[in-house]
């Protein structure tokens, strides 16, 4: 989970890749009118996004009992707590970076439907974790690698996780 450019797709590709379970990226589950609405520069209200995370907490229930990552931006603890709803045993990776550090990979960042613009509005809408969630925190500030052994080191099959500061 994160903001976008903050890494989900790579990182979650490389755990997925890690741990032999499918990837998903969020992004390929938005409708048309979501991408287009967002490709004009104006972002995405709970209205919009609330058939997009059910169609998502499908996914993620599909794959409950084999494993599978997913990439979503999951800005929101009520988004987490929806897509939690559907898939008990869900963990997340909140992927933290400072706005000048994602801007600028926003500015490298070529073909995306996201324009850098949106950008303020997801770090103006993202809940960090709560102590309470499933989840860990961990800085951009690395490489994939790093960040997929650090988060990798924190799970297990019986395990809860516990949020690091990045």
């Amino acid at each position: 989970m994160g903001v976008s450019g903050s890494g989900k797709s790579t990182v979650g590709a490389a755990i997925a890749q890690r741990l032999q379970v499918p990837f998903a990226d969020a992004d390929d589950f938005h409708p048309p009118e979501n991408i287009a609405k967002m490709a004009s520069g104006r972002p995405l209200d709970d209205h919009d996004r609330q058939p997009w995370l059910e169609t998502l907490g499908a996914w993620l229930a599909e794959h409950e009992h084999t494993g599978a990552v997913l990439s979503c931006s999951a800005l929101k603890r009520s988004y987490r707590d929806l897509l939690h709803g559907r898939a008990r045993g869900l963990r997340f990776l909140h992927l933290s970076g400072t706005p000048e550090v994602v801007e600028a990979r926003l500015a490298a960042r070529a073909g995306h439907f996201m324009p850098p613009s949106l950008l303020r509005s997801q770090f103006a809408t993202l809940e960090p974790l709560a102590p309470d969630e499933q989840g860990t925190t961990i800085g951009i500030d690395q490489d994939v690698d790093a960040i997929v052994d650090r988060f990798l080191a924190t799970v297990s099959p019986t395990s809860n996780l516990t949020k690091e500061s990045a």
